[in-house]
């Protein structure tokens, strides 16, 4: 466990804990809450976090989040915790789905059981939790709206295990919430995107955009009718703090993404159109890309009423300008093939 920068800032700097702050989604994070002037400790172990994501106006602890709530970080406090730290990507759920459902579960009871007394003088601290439309399971509702039931395949298919493992993750944030008065607020995001993510663990934009930007067939798992709602990063963030600052927010779910649908399809192609890349697009069984009995939620919308009712919020950059910022992040140093004859 090894930890830099400062643990001691001004007493007027509001403390902020971020747990997964070196992943994707929490290292855009950790930059807008570094950028409104909050002191920030980051927690991440780097298994699938990177120190080049790290915000250097941030504290970095670097361990297993269960070992610094429980060694460096004990006695410390946090007027806010953003709990990011979790197994992310289908293909990590597929391999391993034993560390999947330990490491979600485990850690989330880890931090709301520290974040009972982790506020100043010894009162709790606000806690933001980071599901995922997972949760919804393989439900037929379209939209997704948030007291919607959810469905999942049976226990034998260690495919559902990732939704499973969030929403208990949710009934833990909402429970003590209820029982003990935590401030708690789950969030359940819709397809994140954008520059910094990597496509090693099964996500969809980055794994399209790296073969478009080399030249190579874009693979596509299904038929590519399954469509899904793609949201930037940048966006995303922003809904965090406005929910854990909104008082009638605690104690509830909110879904945050784009409720604009594209087929998984569409958005190769988009890819290819949006890069000007020569590459083709290749339909790839499910069986071939996961494993026979792979199954897939057809359509995947949120209901965003609550959200935007609440606060306002709602996504603003549209998906080409993602596609272009995730191709830079990737580290295009060349232009980019042109196509002939057109994108399809």
């Amino acid at each position: 466990m090894t930890s830099t920068g400062d643990r001691n800032p001004p007493p007027q700097s509001r403390r902020v804990l971020v747990t997964g702050g070196a992943g994707f989604i929490g290292s855009h994070l950790v930059r807008l809450l570094a950028d409104r002037g909050d002191s920030v400790t980051v927690v991440d172990d780097l298994s699938t976090g990177s120190r080049g994501n790290l915000d250097q106006r941030a504290r970095f602890v670097h361990a297993d989040v269960r070992d610094a709530l429980g060694g460096v970080l004990a006695g410390e406090s946090f007027d806010q915790i953003y709990h990011l730290a979790a197994v992310v990507g289908v293909k990590l759920v597929v391999d391993d789905p034993l560390n999947a459902i330990e490491v979600n579960v485990g850690r989330t009871s880890d931090v709301l059981r520290f974040a009972l007394t982790a506020g100043r003088g010894g009162s709790p601290s606000k806690v933001l939790l980071t599901s995922s439309s997972e949760v919804y399971g393989k439900g037929t509702a379209n939209p997704f709206s948030e007291d919607d039931n959810v469905v999942y395949g049976p226990t034998t298919v260690s495919r559902w295990c990732y939704g499973c493992s969030k929403a208990i993750d949710e009934y833990l944030a909402l429970a003590y919430h209820r029982q003990h008065g935590l401030p708690t607020v789950v969030v359940r995001l819709f397809n994140t995107v954008g520059p910094g993510q990597i496509g090693d663990y099964g996500m969809v934009l980055p794994r399209f955009v790296r073969a478009a930007l080399e030249g190579r067939a874009i693979e596509v798992y299904g038929d590519g009718t399954q469509t899904r709602c793609f949201c930037d990063v940048r966006d995303v963030v922003q809904a965090f703090p406005a929910l854990l600052d909104q008082p009638q927010a605690l104690g509830r779910v909110f879904n945050v993404g784009s409720d604009q649908p594209i087929s998984i399809y569409d958005l190769a192609t988009t890819v290819v159109r949006t890069l000007a890349s020569a590459s083709s697009v290749r339909l790839v069984p499910y069986a071939e890309a996961y494993a026979p009995g792979f199954e897939d939620l057809r359509d995947r919308r949120p209901d965003l009423s609550r959200i935007r009712t609440l606060i306002g919020w709602q996504s603003r950059l549209p998906l080409d300008r993602t596609i272009r910022d995730v191709a830079a992040s990737l580290g295009a140093t060349r232009e980019p093939q042109r196509v002939a004859g057109g994108s399809r």
